[in-house]
C-alpha cells in the first residue's frame, strides 16, 4: 500500500463518517475533528475505518498523533514500513 492508496483510504473513510464534506477541500494540516465538526464518537469511527482498511492498529493513546490528514498519513505510512 503506497501513499496514494493510504490517502484514498483516509478520504473514503472521511466520506463515510461525514458524507457532506468535500474531502478535496480539506486542509491537510487542520485538526480533522475541528474541520469536520466531528464529535469523539465520529472521530473514533473514522479511526476504526482507517485502521481496518489499512490493517494498522491505532490505539487510543495515539489519537493525538493522527489529528490532521498529514499526521494520519505519516502515522500509517511509518507503521506499514
Amino acid at each position: 500500500m503506497d501513499k496514494s492508496d493510504i490517502i484514498r483510504v483516509i478520504q473514503n473513510s472521511i466520506q463515510k463518517v461525514a458524507p457532506d464534506v468535500n474531502v478535496l477541500e480539506l486542509d491537510p494540516e487542520e485538526d480533522i475533528r475541528d474541520e469536520l465538526d466531528l464529535d469523539s464518537m465520529d472521530f473514533m469511527n473514522l479511526i476504526i475505518l482507517v485502521s481496518t482498511k489499512t490493517q494498522v492498529k491505532i490505539p487510543e493513546n495515539d489519537y493525538n498523533q493522527v489529528q490532521t490528514l498529514n499526521a494520519m498519513l505519516h502515522y500509517i505510512t511509518v507503521r506499514l514500513g
